[in-house]
């Protein structure tokens, strides 16, 4: 089944058995390292917690010296050693403690500890009061009770249980990490060993199998090569007949681009010249959309006019009617000045000049009718002028209205004209831009037949290159075959150079 791999998977397959076997020998070595790690840890830890139980014994010790030479003697400078100790024991016992939180049996005994120590420095501050209290004999009759030393032996005791404990554990841990070196010491040597039997193993296999398959493969190799020098000399004469193609090709599309650039350019002046005249049918169209809003404007003065005549002439007749009243009332004081006359005729002299007052009113009567008759005559004239200058006015209203209305039909031509301008132009430009897209797509094709013309001529080349590769595989082949399979190759040499 191995023969029907791949080279990559043979090889991949070596280099995972190697793997995998390392990894196993690396994972048990990790774990015997670690376990060695964790007894060596766990011994620190033990002895620790046996330099801790001999450190209560000692600082007690030191504390009951003390006692007892300022009790023998009296001075405080040996209380220097009871001080020291009694203050030091109580942080080593809860450090004491802390370090045996996973046993059971040493809490246990850490509690009676504690005790018993707190009974003893109690023992040891009841003879120390005593002394300086001046009572030294109530102090040594306590120190030759009974009780201190009972304490300092239960005391004792209790830390050699501890101590025994500690070193048992001491000593079983030590055989753990023996065993876990000695554990990790075999899996790396004979996990080393199958190691390298196992790889060497592989190797022969793989290596056997590649020579066979790499054998076989030189052998389809040397046909491949024959074929593909063949092919080769046929792709050589096709080329050759491409580029002579691609060539005149090259020569058609060359005059095409000069052609498309040409109407290019004619499309271009053409855009120009319908821009140009847009822009004149545009301006002829603001000219006229000026003349018309100034016709416009006459007409609204036209009209104005026209409303100012009718309100002339409503004055007019306003004024003929108080004309009328004016005249009649003269007429009136005419004749009461006549009766005002006759009647002062036949009186006194007061009579007399009231005559004469009636006279002169009757004389201002006259002037008065003769004034209105002049100024009807006159509002006449104005009536008639006025009915004269609106028949004129109306006659050049309806000029105006009808210079607008051909004003207004002018202005839609001009729109018109401008519509079809801009359409024009808008043809001229999409011409033009269709025309450059296609001197574009012109140029692209030429660019890529002159790219195509090349590549024949490197496709050309290549086909050389090809052959000359061919004969080179078939000359490798045969090298490969006289290292894989040295008796192969003499009888493969022999029937080339016969074929030769």
């Amino acid at each position: 089944m191995i023969d029907n791999w791949t080279f990559g998977k043979k090889i991949a397959a070596g280099f995972a058995l190697s793997f995998v076997l390392l990894l196993a020998i690396g994972t048990v070595s990790y774990r015997s390292i670690g376990k060695l790690t964790g007894t060596s840890q766990w011994v620190t830890h033990t002895h620790e917690v046996l330099e801790h139980v001999a450190a209560v014994l000692s600082l007690m010790k030191d504390a009951e010296t003390g006692q007892r030479g300022y009790i023998i003697t009296g001075d405080g400078a040996f209380l220097e050693p009871y001080n020291s100790g009694s203050g030091e024991v109580l942080n080593v016992i809860k450090e004491l403690r802390k370090l045996t939180e996973d046993n059971a049996n040493q809490q246990k005994r850490v509690d009676v500890a504690e005790r018993l120590i707190a009974a003893k420095l109690a023992e040891l501050e009841q003879t120390i009061d005593l002394r300086r209290a001046g009572d030294p004999e109530g102090a040594v009759k306590i120190v030759r009770g009974a009780d201190g030393k009972r304490i300092m032996d239960d005391l004792r005791r209790i830390l050699d249980q501890m101590d025994a404990e500690e070193r048992g554990l001491l000593q079983q841990r030590d055989q753990e990490g023996a065993a876990a070196a000695s554990s990790a010491n075999s899996v790396i040597i004979f996990g080393t060993l199958l190691c390298l039997l196992l790889v060497t193993v592989a190797g022969a296999l793989i290596t056997r199998s590649l020579s066979r398959q790499i054998g076989s493969s030189v052998g389809q190799i040397q046909s491949s090569s024959s074929e593909l020098q063949a092919a080769a000399n046929q792709q050589a004469t096709a080329t050759k007949e491409q580029a002579t193609a691609m060539s005149e090709i090259s020569t058609t599309i060359s005059e095409l681009l000069a052609t498309s650039r040409q109407i290019a350019e004619s499309a271009q002046r053409v855009a120009q010249i319908a821009g140009q005249t847009a822009i004149a049918a545009r301006s002829g169209d603001a000219t006229v959309s000026t003349a018309h809003d100034s016709i416009a404007t006459i007409r609204r003065q036209v009209d104005l006019i026209v409303n100012h005549m009718l309100e002339l002439g409503k004055k007019s007749q306003q004024i003929g009617a108080v004309l009328d009243i004016v005249a009649e009332l003269a007429e009136q004081t005419n004749i009461l000045a006549i009766n005002a006359t006759i009647e002062a005729a036949g009186a006194s002299e007061a009579g007399k000049r009231f005559a004469v007052v009636a006279e002169e009113i009757r004389k201002l009567a006259d002037r008065v009718a003769g004034s209105t008759k002049e100024i009807r005559g006159l509002i006449e004239d104005v009536r008639s002028s006025v009915n004269t200058t609106i028949m004129t006015t109306e006659g050049g209203s309806k000029s105006v209205d009808a210079g607008a209305s051909q004003f207004s039909q002018v202005a839609a031509a001009f729109g018109e004209i401008a519509g079809l301008v801009g359409t024009t132009t808008e043809a001229a430009r999409e011409i033009e831009l269709s025309t450059k897209q296609q001197a574009t797509a012109v140029e692209q094709v030429n660019v890529a037949i002159t790219s195509a013309a090349q590549a024949t001529k490197e496709t050309e080349v290549s086909s050389g290159q090809t052959l000359q590769t061919a004969v080179e595989l078939g000359g490798l082949s045969r090298a490969l075959l006289r290292i894989v399979r040295p008796q192969e190759a003499h009888a493969v040499f022999a029937t080339h150079a016969s074929a030769e």
